[in-house]
């Protein structure tokens, strides 16, 4: 690690964030010698992206601090096709109305990581659209299709697994490997890109790009990919009970959030301090060597360190101080969560494990009963005795606030309206 001549290349491979890299010694030379620019591309599926993308945003960070020159490329054309990786079935195919609304929604979190503009090291926002939109089928064939081979398409993990499961790959899905590889070729055209990162599941889509471009204009075009996520405990990073991780803060609170990163098992804690964080390695080193009650202080730093990055200093500073008053004065925190029911509703009374889901403490009104009688629900901080126990005004203080836990550390407050 310590032979990189180049920042970026030392930075992210001591920081676990490389899984695999077409040319490090080359790539290295390259980066060591000038300023360069890579992209990664985002598909807009969703109105936000969440906890799996984070290790690629935070390699365009990187890219960016270290001198280069990032382009994150919305993927407004490829999101048409829907990318088969990783995945048994054909995803829904969105409006283009959807996915202009989605764009627009995601567009706002690589604010919080990235400088924009036109400087030479400020970042681009591009939108595969631009160009895969105005193709001409004939031509693409002719000029792009050439150069793929059918028997290498094949062997591509996100075709093979699919057709080894016997599930159906449609044409159009087939199609999405050459558009991605066509990327590549267009953002070096555009803006000399040379380098396109990614997930380990791209690593195949990414080479076939530097190929392609190799092919038609003998451009020199590296591939990095970093490695797929899971807990220690096996689990997929970004999914929970409750559901995705998302960034956007209409979709999961800043303190949401800030409590995912709070409840990181302890093995990861070293881990994810490097990958999602900016702290010195030498100070990593400390919070992960400490144990017993002291690792719940590295948590609360991690869950701080990304909480800013993705929100503000100012959102994550105050998530920090909600779970201290929450959890360590047992206050009524103003800043939970907060789910509003009409006042008249709650004068009759609403049995618990109504609320209980409705508050998305639980996913299903039988979980929320399952939830009382294992004796993990508490109203007010006192134990739910029965799952047909009510919920009324009583409950309420003189602000109209109920507040409901789940365990320990899940609470939610109900507000009457």
């Amino acid at each position: 690690m310590s032979t990189f001549k180049s920042d970026f290349m030392r930075i992210v491979h001591e920081r676990g964030m490389v899984h695999q890299c077409s040319d490090a010694e080359r790539l290295d030379a390259e980066l060591a010698s000038g300023t360069r620019v890579a992209y990664i591309g985002f598909d807009c599926t969703a109105d936000s992206l969440h906890v799996g993308h984070l290790l690629q945003i935070m390699l365009l960070r990187w890219w960016q601090k270290t001198g280069h020159k990032p382009i994150a490329l919305m993927g407004g054309g490829t999101t048409k096709v829907g990318d088969p990786s990783g995945r048994d079935e054909t995803r829904q195919l969105l409006t283009t109305e959807q996915i202009a609304a989605n764009m627009a929604s995601i567009k706002g979190t690589f604010t919080n990581y990235l400088t924009f503009g036109d400087g030479p090291t400020d970042a681009v926002m591009a939108n595969n659209a631009d160009w895969l939109d105005t193709l001409l089928y004939i031509p693409l064939l002719r000029d792009v299709g050439r150069h793929f081979s059918v028997n290498r398409m094949l062997t591509m993990d996100s075709v093979k697994l699919r057709l080894e499961r016997d599930q159906p790959l449609t044409f159009l899905e087939f199609n999405y490997m050459i558009l991605q590889s066509y990327d590549f070729v267009e953002l070096w055209k555009r803006h000399r890109c040379i380098v396109q990162m990614g997930g380990s599941d791209q690593w195949g889509n990414i080479v076939m790009g530097a190929d392609l471009g190799r092919r038609m204009h003998s451009a020199d075009l590296f591939a990095l990919t970093s490695p797929l996520l899971a807990t220690s405990s096996g689990a997929k990073m970004g999914k929970t009970a409750a559901g995705a991780v998302w960034l956007n803060g209409n979709r999961l609170s800043p303190y949401d959030f800030w409590q995912y990163w709070r409840n990181t098992e302890d093995a990861d804690v070293g881990r994810f301090l490097r990958l999602f964080t900016e702290l010195p390695l030498d100070e990593v080193a400390r919070l992960e060597t400490l144990g017993g009650a002291e690792i719940n202080d590295a948590k609360k730093i991690l869950a701080t360190a990304v909480t800013s990055l993705c929100h503000g200093t100012a959102a994550a500073q105050q998530a920090a101080e909600t779970a201290r008053q929450t959890f360590e004065q047992g206050a009524l925190a103003a800043d939970l969560p907060t789910v509003e029911i009409p006042r008249a509703r709650l004068q009759d009374g609403v049995p618990a494990f109504e609320l209980f889901a409705e508050a998305g403490l639980a996913d299903s009104k039988g979980e929320a009963r399952r939830l009382i009688k294992g004796g993990g629900a508490r109203v007010n901080d006192v134990a739910v005795k029965t799952d047909v126990q009510v919920v009324s005004l009583a409950d309420a203080g003189a602000d109209g606030r109920v507040k409901l836990s789940a365990g320990r550390k899940r609470h939610v407050l109900i507000k009457a309206v």
